[in-house]
């Protein structure tokens, strides 16, 4: 027997089990994968610490939060910076002086604010009541047709008029020339890769870590080996989709290496126009500042998830959200069953609210063991 069984090794179920080890709890983690991390898995190919399942950058304004993951991994200066190519038109993102710079001629944030009046009076001064109109609302027509519109229909897969409108509410927009994409106070990536992370955290006498185990494979069996399930899955594959499917967005990753030391002189570009089939091509190497003679590629594209297919982005529109109440109400009756992560929450969290959630998770779980 096991105090507790943990499915799934990515941040939320490792952060668990990690402190749930200190307090001298027996742990077993399975995980389908062949790997531990879950999507935060980096593998160095050609000395090059590639982000298997897309760019991972960590940012956050908590500083108890940044100081435990500086336990596992010392982190560099990385700011993100990505650039926007609209039919080869290169953009500065977030939206900010130089943005509005090289769109209209502007000079000063007087001038690039009148202009985003003159163009979100379209609206009439009515509330945005879906994404396109909230983008125009914030930035005016030209950059959401430029640089909103393509990028975030190919993301999601439907008309940005279909699309709720806070999706992009806290879309940065900046009347500075600061091109540094998140707010946050610590920002970083970790020197090495994002793996080391979650391995330090599972390197403990208490835990047991099973990799390419199905849970749903011997669910039963699983369940009866220890007091109390952390299941990080799909809350709705737990029970059986027996109130339907929820929807996600999932990701398909084309990678090459190639005889250059240099392919795009940014770790992100996002491709904004709807003519080109992917979102963005990630260039690995420069989240490290690596001077390597070669460098590694990674084109993202977008599609919806099916069975079978690893699910990236939870679709948080109404009939969604109706379906996972009813979820969660279920999961609430589970005694046995702690639901956590962005599957088991059906919800996106960047990884600092992850291990956020996971050590409130864990001080409430452990707190009178």
């Amino acid at each position: 027997m096991y105090d507790y069984l943990v499915v799934g090794s990515g941040l939320f179920g490792s952060v668990f089990a990690h402190e749930a080890a200190k307090k001298g709890k027996k742990i077993k983690i399975i995980e389908k994968r062949n790997h531990v991390a879950g999507n935060i898995f980096t593998e160095n190919i050609s000395g090059i610490n590639v982000h298997t399942y897309g760019a991972h950058i960590f940012h956050t304004s908590n500083k108890e939060i940044w100081n435990y993951v500086n336990q596992f991994a010392e982190f560099n200066s990385y700011i993100n910076s990505p650039i926007a190519n609209f039919k080869n038109e290169l953009y500065n993102l977030p939206f900010s002086m130089n943005t509005f710079n090289k769109l209209w001629g502007v000079i000063t944030p007087g001038e690039a604010k009148e202009m985003i009046e003159k163009q979100k009076a379209v609206l009439k001064g009515k509330t945005p009541e879906n994404l396109e109109e909230q983008a125009i609302s914030l930035v005016g027509i030209d950059i959401y047709e430029k640089l909103i519109k393509g990028y975030t229909e190919k993301q999601w897969g439907r008309s940005c008029t279909e699309l709720p409108a806070f999706i992009i509410k806290r879309l940065p927009v900046r009347f500075t020339f600061d091109n540094n994409y998140f707010n946050d106070t610590y920002q970083g990536i970790p020197i090495g890769g994002y793996t080391q992370i979650v391995e330090k955290m599972l390197d403990h006498p208490n835990i047991e870590v099973h990799l390419k185990t199905d849970f749903f494979a011997h669910k039963e069996q699983f369940e009866n080996e220890a007091e109390k399930i952390v299941y990080t899955g799909m809350i709705d594959q737990y029970f059986d989709y027996q109130f339907g499917e929820l929807e996600y967005r999932s990701l398909k990753f084309e990678s090459e290496e190639l005889e250059t030391d240099n392919y795009q002189g940014n770790a992100v570009v996002n491709y904004t126009s709807k003519e080109v089939p992917y979102t963005r091509i990630i260039e690995h190497k420069h989240f490290e500042f690596g001077e390597q003679e070669k460098t590694i590629i990674t084109k993202e594209y977008s599609k919806e998830w099916e069975k079978g297919d690893e699910p990236y982005y939870p679709v948080n529109d109404r009939q969604n959200t109706e379906r996972f109440n009813a979820y969660l109400n279920l999961s609430k009756e589970q005694n046995k069953v702690i639901f956590g992560g962005r599957l088991g929450m059906y919800k996106y969290y960047d990884m600092h609210m992850v291990i956020n959630e996971a050590l409130k998770m864990a001080e409430a779980e452990l707190s009178n063991k």
